[in-house]
């Protein structure tokens, strides 16, 4: 692209201008200025008109809000014309659309030096790039679009000033690199003052100083930036400014370092942080930290390091091990991988089910993951082998469950608690954790409720030690007690203890010693918090958000969180984290929720213990509908039923609005209980619409083993229940999981099944899913005439059903089949239509897929100039959602259209980028096919003895 402007002048880096033939054109301020603005942000795509409304009113818009976008556009289209401007806006369903034609947009100018830039840097020309990065910063007359106030612009231009503040880095760090130190100085010193936060401008002006020879100056724009960061902010500064003030300090020279002529991006490492938090007021247990630390981190060993502790019902075995993987965390700098495996409970967490887990957190996507337990260990053990990772295995309950969990090499440990001794875990040593000794439990008694109320009265704290024999869940219970009533003596507790000696004279006798202590505890609760503390154990998953306290007692207060504090105050309850938002979400220890489960049983009859699931399981189901709907802009490509819904309170309503997938993610496991537990209880309704909804995450984030397990489940629960209608969605839904899993007759057979179904119900957005997916495998198989046939069948009944997005989907599918057939016209309007249905709606993700097939079919046409353009924007869209297959993929494209233009260079670029993400992921046949297209580019540029490897590794796979 040129960087002249020709004919029309568009600018909007800075106040919005438009210069035409007869000179400037006056564009009324306002909202004629925001139409022009938003249109020529979406240069070529249509604008649709209920967008254009939410942009222009912020809040509730008129009655008259469209009358007066028409009244809006026409007189924008006169001012233009009147100037003699040549820039069509047309009126497109279901809005409008600026076809910006020969005119150039400043934006595009800046993008375009940009990407020149960056071709400069792999070509090793740092001076070509600075150069090009200056002349893209100065196309910025002041902040992007100012003097528009609109909600929906400022979001869109502070991205662009953003990405503007980030290529000026880019070139202050070229130019250091260049040796221009003495001519950086004045004009970053200005640019540190006018963004005094941003930490690389601040690093360039040390550098620029230092190697000035003005040191001193350089260590006082350290010193104010750290002031600065610490008094706003209450944070140190980066690593990178911490290691430069050092480097200065030590009369470092900081020169020029030489950079090879050409890099290729490093993959994203996967660095999991899962430890459990740490106990602030743990004491104790020295001798067994000490053997654990030398284990884990100590010497060199030649295997990898294993300890196992164990110990007793509420020795507190879990708490000692997060306080020692805290302690040992930084001489694991590749993460930390933790797991409930739930040993002591019915259904423990299987092996194969634990690295389904693991896995993705160590960055492999779940479309990847092999699904035997044999080729997983293998995955994980590659994966471990050049990292030093700590995996932190609570509650096994035997052998088989912790060694194929085991790293294969000596960088890794493994953390390990049991109420067994593990004694055939190879090369474990056994560590086990005891009751406190008698000054410790003192230690840990006045640490929580004042170490001065402790010694007013020595003689009975020494006698509460003694009546729990120091075991630590007993210890924390009743000083929790003590400490939310300050007026109580230590010596009254003794009294209250001793009351009950027939049940502490059972305190050296397992586990009946522990419900006595909880039951002490639980006796001095109010009724309410005692209902409650019994039903909430009904409540599976991991972790308990606040909102689940008022599902379980039928309380719509606003502020769930006050019905459990309560139970937190007598440590009855854990907070296990604190949200982002504020909220907290809580657990129980094993045993008191075994505790709480007698409780339950004994005093809640079983049609309200019922109830309470049913609440449970709606809330869940609730909060999930309510994701889909922000992902995918409504209700569309989903099937929902009749079961009873429960709504939580609004500020978790707006959590799960805000950052629906995240929330999802967040929520994996709880949804998967969730709907174990539904099952379990005979809600048939709510079990299946729980699983199906749960899809948006199982499929977005590859989780396709949590998938299987849920749909199974819901499966026995409707046929139980004889529910035609969740029969056929969750046999629906499996035969999609099966396309995901490339398994064509297992996909085939539950799509028919389901297909029959809804036939007989005469569903029409369930036929419609399946049709749907029953084309994708007739396309598979080769057989287009087939898959339009149910392509046609399949947009018939979304459109009957009143699915947009369902439409969408289908249409992006069968332009690939016109496509190939070359009706690249008829191609070209269905893709603009899914794409004006999926931005309409707000569903990002279609925009994506639907961007990618334009690319396709782009390449196809022969048009590779617009299609490297199209995938390129695409590529940026997967990086930022995380999508590493999509990833993988669009690099491999973007390498074919550069063949296809001839640049081999940029074309061996990409395919080096792509190959290290399989790699990185372990898809060695995408792998294999990447190195044969490589080897055929660096061939094509004279690097023979380079293009022999990939290709012998490539015919080995």
């Amino acid at each position: 692209m040129e960087s002249v402007l020709r004919k029309t002048e568009l600018r909007i880096l800075g106040p919005i201008e438009v210069e035409g033939p007869r000179g400037p054109v006056r564009i009324t301020p306002g909202r004629q200025q925001a139409v022009l603005a938003l249109l020529l942000m979406e240069a070529d795509q249509v604008v649709s008109t209920d967008h254009i409304v939410d942009a222009l009113w912020d809040e509730l818009p008129p009655d008259t809000a469209r009358t007066q976008v028409q009244i809006c556009l026409s007189r924008l289209r006169k001012s233009l014309v009147d100037a003699g401007v040549d820039l069509p806006i047309t009126t497109r369903p279901p809005g409008y659309q600026l076809r910006l034609g020969a005119n150039t947009l400043d934006m595009h100018v800046f993008a375009a030096k940009v990407a020149q830039s960056r071709t400069a840097v792999r070509a090793g020309d740092r001076a070509a790039a600075a150069a090009l990065l200056r002349e893209a910063v100065a196309l910025w007359r002041g902040p992007c679009l100012s003097g528009l106030p609109n909600r929906a612009l400022r979001t869109k231009a502070l991205r662009l000033d953003e990405e503007r503040l980030a290529a000026t880095e880019d070139y202050l760090e070229l130019e250091l690199e260049l040796g221009r130190h003495h001519d950086l100085v004045g004009e970053v010193t200005r640019l540190v003052h006018e963004h005094p936060m941003r930490e690389r401008l601040r690093a360039v002006l040390m550098v620029a100083l230092h190697r000035a020879g003005r040191q001193g100056e350089a260590l006082e724009v350290y010193r104010v930036g750290r002031h600065l960061l610490v008094e706003e902010l209450g944070l140190e500064p980066g690593e990178r400014l911490r290691l430069l003030e050092s480097a200065i300090l030590a009369g470092h020279g900081l020169e020029p370092a030489e950079r090879p002529a050409r890099a290729v991006e490093a993959p994203r490492t996967e660095r999991p942080r899962q430890l459990p938090a740490d106990t602030a007021d743990f004491v104790g247990h020295d001798d067994e930290i000490r053997a654990a630390e030398s284990v884990l981190v100590g010497g060199e060993r030649r295997a990898v390091g294993v300890v196992v502790v164990t110990g007793r019902p509420g020795s507190g075995k879990t708490t000692f091990a997060a306080h020692v993987g805290h302690r040992v965390a930084e001489h694991f700098p590749d993460g930390q991988l933790y797991c409930d495996l739930r040993g002591t409970r019915a259904e423990h967490s299987a092996a194969v089910d634990v690295l389904g887990r693991f896995l993705p957190a160590l960055g492999i996507p779940g479309p990847l993951i092999p699904a035997g337990l044999d080729e997983r260990v293998e995955m994980y053990r590659t994966l471990m082998a050049e990292r030093r990772v700590l995996v932190v295995l609570d509650d096994a309950g035997a052998e088989s469950q912790v060694t194929p969990l085991l790293p294969g090499g000596a960088t890794c440990a493994v953390l390990v608690t049991s109420r067994s001794r593990l004694t055939g875990v190879p090369g474990a040593r056994q560590v086990e954790v005891d009751v406190l000794d008698h000054a410790r439990s003192l230690e840990l008694l006045g640490r929580v409720i004042g170490a001065d109320r402790v010694d007013r009265e020595p003689e009975a704290a020494a006698a509460l030690v003694r009546t729990v024999g120091g075991l630590p869940l007993a210890l924390r219970i009743i000083a929790a007690r003590l400490a939310a009533r300050p007026h109580w003596s230590l010596a009254s507790m003794v009294d209250r203890l001793a009351n009950e000696r027939h049940r502490l004279d059972e305190l050296a006798h397992g586990e009946m010693t522990i419900r006595a202590s909880l039951s002490l505890t639980h006796n001095g609760l109010d009724r309410r918090s005692r209902g409650l503390f019994g039903l909430l154990s009904l409540a599976e998953g991991p972790e308990l958000p606040g909102w689940i306290a008022g599902a379980v007692l039928d309380d719509h207060a606003p502020y769930p969180s006050d019905l459990v504090e309560p139970l937190v105050d007598v440590q009855m309850l854990d907070v296990a984290t604190v949200e982002r938002t504020g909220e907290f979400r809580y657990r129980y220890q094993d045993i008191v929720r075994l505790f709480a489960r007698e409780k339950l049983l004994a005093e809640v009859e079983p049609e309200a213990r019922l109830r309470a699931v049913e609440r449970v399981t709606g809330g869940w189901l609730a909060l999930a509908e309510l994701a889909h709907r922000r992902i995918y802009g409504g209700d569309y490509t989903v099937l929902h039923g009749a079961g009873k819904r429960w709504r939580p309170p609004v500020s978790y309503l707006e959590q799960v609005a805000a950052e629906p997938m995240e929330w999802l993610d967040g929520e994996q496991a709880n949804l998967g209980a969730a709907v174990a537990q539904a099952a379990e209880a005979g809600l048939d309704e709510l079990c299946w619409d729980l699983a199906v909804t749960s899809v948006t995450l199982y499929e977005a984030r590859g989780y396709l083993d949590d998938w299987e397990r849920t749909h199974q489940q819901a499966l026995a629960a409707v046929r139980a229940a004889g529910n035609t209608r969740g029969i056929a969605a969750v046999l629906g839904s499996l035969g999609t999981l099966h396309v995901n899993r490339g398994h064509q007759a297992r996909s085939e057979a539950a799509l028919k099944a389901a297909l029959e179904l809804f036939g007989q119900l005469d569903d029409p957005r369930g036929l419609a899913l399946c049709r749907r997916d029953l084309g994708l495998l007739a396309r598979r198989a080769g057989d287009d005439d087939q898959a339009l046939v149910l392509y046609a069948d399949a947009l018939r009944d979304f459109d009957r059903a009143e699915d947009v997005v369902g439409r969408a989907i289908v249409l992006t599918q069968r332009a690939d089949v016109l496509s190939r057939h070359g009706h690249h016209d008829q191609v070209r309007a269905q893709l603009a239509e899914a794409m004006e249905i999926c931005r309409s709606v707000g569903y990002v993700g279609g925009v994506t897929h639907t961007l990618r097939r334009m690319g396709q079919v782009q390449v196809r046409a022969g048009e590779h100039r617009q299609a490297a353009r199209t995938l390129r924007r695409v590529l940026d869209m997967v990086r930022e959602s995380r999508d590493v297959i999509g990833e993988g993929h669009l690099l491999r494209d973007l390498g074919d259209v550069a063949v296809a233009l001839g640049r081999d260079t940029e074309a061996r670029d990409y395919f080096e980028q792509a190959l290290v993400v399989r790699e990185r992921i372990l898809d060695h046949c995408g792998a294999a096919g990447i190195r044969l297209d490589l080897a055929r580019v660096l061939t094509r540029l004279g690097e023979r003895s380079s293009a022999f490897a990939p290709t012998a590794v490539a015919a080995e796979g």
